[in-house]
């Protein structure tokens, strides 16, 4: 037995009669209801499916193209009843009282010319039949191993309302286990379908061809691109003799794409083996314009706006490097002139493709000055990290960062040489980095410091876990969860101001000022602490369209100790609107201290990007 079609013979003639013609008959006006079977959810999929309901305003007809249409109905809202399950059902249309099928009918309706013309649609679904028998077969000897291995979806079991949809939905699902087990060439030699209609109902038997298991051979490189083919062949390469798994097939994919010179990678399995039995692959890629330059603005209560520009290079010689150059101000407006701003100039190079391909090198130089209530820094840093991702959610980074300049307060500021080496590890289970909805995204960095200028040294430790969940499947409703917690270790005098904690503003405890929460000096202003504890949360609904709603609890306290103190926990709440762009949302919060401190704001405005964390 096969499924019906989707668009019957009928319905395209009915179609072509429907199209208007210089010397077409006048059309008749026609309202098509339908008599309700008694199930909402059903009456709502048949009306749905109909064309009688569908085309009456959009395409008129004349009589004969009327009956034409009713007749046409049927074999629609038979596929709509057969998907749940009801497989003898009665289908009766009626068009001014008569059945459409009544001989001339339409030259009675052609020669009354009624102003409109009642069409009447009589579903009886009758019984809804259940699966009986549901049987897999392998079509040859060598596949009997593989398919008695394949287990049925749970929704496809004896007793269950003998639906279409999950009878198509187990043949991809059957099809994908087989794939998964090594068989890229798994196909489904037949399907079997008897309904019994005396018994009321459906047995179903597969006929599978799993095909043999094959491992990768060396894949094929199309499209035309200015990026180095020896780079691509070690980055494609690694699946060369590797047994075959969708899964390596598509991880492949997303490692081309995470080279980041190219704007789509597809790949393309072949339809049979090799002469060596193994399965041949092509990647298709298609490089990103090499130039791109943006602009990003931010706002803050205390500190007025602040702006950055970029500049990227794309596959700047070959190897799919990217060269960003970047300027950012802050802190405008925060004084009558310049003497508050601060600036950043900075450029990475970033060189992947290393170390087996999966390794990048980060080259980073910066030139910054920087004015805050908790100090004033000039400097110059540079860095040179590693990154190499581990599966698909963990990624390592490490390597050297070289700090020199000068820190201090009021205009007396000290030279200062700091070298260090940066460890961390990130896992990310989430998927999107500005939009997260569910999974778990953990950040943990620890990095030596050694003080060439005046000896000793001291260790930094900061690790920040986020973690969301979405109550309604589609985003409507998240709970988004924060948590940081920061030490400095071994420090055997005092450690620069810039490497202390700080806590407060945006993206931290919201309500309070930048810097705000934590020891004070006799001018109140920020001392910094040896530790930090922070958390968020955030739920985070959507209003009405790409409109959505903020409510939000934010907590954190800047210790003396390495140990992290919750003596003086500071509490900022708050409300926010997020509009929802192409690239994330649009945020803007506002944010209300719980229990601030002396000459603390009474509340904080934040506006950017992104989601708060």
């Amino acid at each position: 037995m096969r499924f019906p079609s989707r668009l019957p013979l009928l319905l395209l003639l009915s179609l072509l009669i429907a199209a208007p013609a210089a010397t077409q008959q006048p059309t008749l006006r026609y309202q098509a209801s339908f008599v309700p079977t008694g199930e909402q959810a059903l009456d709502s999929a048949l009306a749905e499916a109909s064309q009688l309901r569908a085309l009456a305003e959009d395409a008129p007809v004349d009589a004969y193209g009327l009956v034409a249409r009713a007749e046409a109905e049927p074999a629609r809202l038979e596929e709509v009843l057969h998907a749940e399950g009801y497989w003898a059902p009665r289908i009766e249309i009626r068009i001014a009282g008569e059945p459409a099928a009544t001989p001339g009918l339409a030259a009675r309706l052609e020669a009354a010319s009624p102003e409109q013309v009642p069409v009447e649609v009589r579903v009886e679904p009758g019984p809804r039949y259940t699966y009986r028998r549901l049987a897999l077969r392998a079509a040859t000897p060598e596949g009997r191993a593989p398919v008695a291995a394949l287990e049925l979806p749970a929704e496809l079991a004896p007793g269950e309302p003998a639906r279409t949809d999950p009878v198509l939905d187990a043949e991809a699902a059957l099809l994908d286990a087989l794939r998964r087990a090594g068989h890229p060439l798994a196909a489904i030699a037949d399907r079997e379908v008897v309904v019994d209609h005396d018994a009321q109902a459906m047995d179903v038997a597969w006929t599978l061809a799993p095909g043999p298991r094959a491992a990768f051979a060396m894949p094929g490189i199309a499209g035309e691109t200015e990026v180095s083919r020896r780079l691509i062949s070690r980055v494609a390469g690694r699946l060369t003799g590797e047994p075959y798994s969708p899964q390596r097939l598509e991880r492949t994919r997303r490692d081309l794409l995470a080279l980041g010179a190219f704007d789509t990678v597809r790949v393309r399995a072949a339809e049979r083996l090799d002469a060596a039995g193994r399965l041949p692959v092509t990647f298709s890629v298609a490089d990103r314009p090499r130039n791109a330059a943006g602009v990003t603005l931010a706002y803050e209560t205390n500190y007025g706006p602040s702006g950055r520009v970029y500049y990227e290079r794309r596959n700047l010689f070959g190897n799919a490097e990217l060269l960003r150059i970047e300027a950012g101000v802050s802190r405008i407006g925060t004084s009558g002139g310049t003497a508050d701003v601060n600036y950043r100039l900075g450029a990475s190079l970033r060189r992947p493709g290393l170390l087996g391909g999966r390794t990048s090198l980060v080259l980073e130089a910066a030139a910054l000055r920087e004015r805050l209530e908790a100090y004033d820094r000039d400097a110059i840093v540079t860095s040179a990290i590693l990154e190499r991702p581990i599966g698909e959610r963990w990624l390592l980074r490490g390597g050297p960062i070289f700090e020199t300049g000068r820190i201090g307060r009021d205009g007396n500021l000290e030279p200062f040489t700091l070298l260090g080496l940066v460890t961390g590890v990130r896992y990310d289970s989430t998927a999107s980095l500005l939009d997260p909805r569910s999974g778990v995204r953990v950040d943990l960095s620890v990095t030596p410091y050694a003080d060439l200028a005046e000896g000793g040294g001291f260790v930094r430790a900061l690790g920040t876990a986020r973690t969301y969940f979405d109550f309604t499947g589609d985003g409507g409703t998240v709970l988004a969860l924060r948590a940081t917690l920061g030490s400095l270790v071994g420090a055997s005098r005092e450690v620069p101001l810039d490497k202390r904690f700080y806590a407060g503003g945006g993206g931290s405890v919201r309500g309070y000022d930048f810097q705000g929460i934590g020891p004070r000096d006799a001018l109140g202003r920020p001392l910094g602490g040896s530790s930090l504890v922070e958390g968020s949360v955030e739920l985070r609904q959507r209003v009405s369209g790409n409109f959505g709603m903020v409510a939000f609890l934010d907590a954190g306290s800047v210790g003396a100790s390495e140990t992290p103190d919750f003596s003086d926990l500071r509490l900022g709440a708050g409300l926010g609107v997020r509009y929802a762009t192409a690239i994330g949302p649009l945020r803007l919060d506002v944010g209300l201290p719980l229990n601030r401190q002396a000459g603390d704001t009474g509340y904080g405005i934040y506006v950017g990007l992104g989601q708060a964390f």
